[in-house]
């Protein structure tokens, strides 16, 4: 039987639903596959640490997430197009000693939006966090038509780089950064930061500022009502939780680790299963 050995590099990353996620969909395909946490934290070292040690242990990929999606990317060997252009990294492939890069939230975003609010107005959207995830959220909005993205970042220069490679891709005028302000008149509000979950407690917007013309995209997924889902659905919002696209980009992962396609739509079940076990245990 083969085997793969596959880690996720992050921080508070405890609740994480990957290792279930990738183990049981394994298992549905007669695979052996063991998946580890490696919490920066726990361990008390810096990513670029915990890469190597991964890469000498042998490991044969890492998923990686906040707050490594970006600084991961001086210690890799290559980068895909895609993680090139997007400029973050949350999927890393051992191949022959070398360390390449890959990003599969953009698509993962793309493929969850698409089947969660498959027919939603674009003329105007604002994004919430312009890191990693942010970075790839904001390439799936411009490449699914998003007219017009206002990016809004605690890091006013973390937004203006991300609006600028954004202008650059993608043409003049599609991406600008702004404040909070701007969802009052917007079509749709993607949240792409931690706020929400346990570690990060509260919601990033101002209920006030909700509307019901609005949609509301979170990509935190634990908890999957977030304060900030909760209120826009209060506020009459159509609202997408971040469980489709942590399960999407997991599929397009699982497949760049082993070679082997597996099947989204069970690992979306696998998902649903997961969730009811973690609120039966709450």
């Amino acid at each position: 039987m083969t085997s793969y050995l596959i880690g996720l590099v992050g921080t508070g990353i405890g609740p994480s639903a990957s290792p279930a996620l990738h183990e049981r969909e394994a298992d549905e395909l007669g695979l052996r596959y063991v998946y580890r946490l490696l919490d920066l934290d726990v361990l008390g070292r810096p990513v670029a640490d915990v890469v190597e040690a991964a890469r000498l242990a042998g490991f044969d990929g890492l998923n990686v997430t906040h707050p490594a999606k970006q600084a991961v990317l001086e210690h890799l060997d290559e980068l895909s197009p895609e993680a090139e252009a997007l400029g973050a990294v949350n999927t890393v492939v051992f191949e022959r000693g070398r360390a390449i890069g890959h990003n599969t939230d953009a698509t993962g975003f793309a493929r969850s939006l698409g089947r969660g609010l498959p027919d939603v107005r674009m003329d105007e959207v604002v994004l919430l966090g312009a890191g990693g995830a942010g970075a790839a959220v904001a390439h799936a909005l411009l490449s699914l038509g998003a007219k017009r993205l206002t990016v809004h970042d605690v890091d006013g220069a973390r937004s203006a780089k991300l609006a600028g490679a954004l202008r650059e891709r993608f043409g003049t005028g599609r991406a600008r950064t702004g404040g909070l302000d701007a969802v009052g008149h917007a079509d749709g509000l993607v949240h792409a930061t931690p706020t929400g979950m346990a570690a990060h407690p509260g919601s990033p917007v101002p209920a006030e500022l909700l509307h019901p013309r609005l949609w509301v995209a979170d990509i935190v997924y634990r908890p999957l009502e977030t304060p900030l889902l909760a209120a826009a659905r209060a506020r009459g919002c159509r609202v997408l939780h971040g469980g489709g696209m942590v399960v999407l980009q997991a599929a397009e992962s699982f497949r760049l680790f082993t070679g082997v396609d597996p099947d989204p739509a069970r690992m979306l079940r696998h998902f649903d299963a997961l969730e009811g076990e973690t609120a039966r245990a709450a």
